[in-house]
């Protein structure tokens, strides 16, 4: 019924820049927190950014100053701009996003299916 749908990953090398996008179509009457996550090969998934629906935006530490998460709540849309790319941010990234379904307050995380990014020379 709901899905997120990544996109924007790729290859591209250190110091590059790359924008990802994650949109969340189906029945949806709300959407609160959406955000972006990572899983690098043979490492736990990991937070890298969230944004409310208020706007107020968190991030990891290791992407402070050099990745920006952003809205759209028209499209049911956050994006990923991500600059300054080192080969540490290699991983597949996640979207993930907390819905209420109509007719229900009750809210449910969902995750996207995961685009590749890969930093190398």
């Amino acid at each position: 019924q709901v899905q997120l749908v990544e996109s924007g990953g790729g290859l591209v090398q250190p110091g590059g820049s790359l924008r990802l996008s994650c949109a969340a179509s189906g029945s949806i009457f709300s959407i609160n927190v959406m955000g972006w996550y990572r899983q690098a090969p043979g490492k736990e998934r990991e937070l890298v950014a969230t944004i409310a629906n208020s706007g107020r935006t968190n991030y990891a530490d290791s992407v402070k100053g050099r990745f920006t998460i952003s809205r759209d709540n028209a499209k049911n849309t956050v994006y990923l701009q991500m600059n300054s790319l080192k080969p540490e941010d290699t991983a597949v990234y996640y979207c993930k996003a907390n819905i209420a379904l109509p007719g229900s307050y009750d809210y449910k995380y969902y995750w996207g299916q995961g685009t590749q990014v890969t930093v190398s020379s």
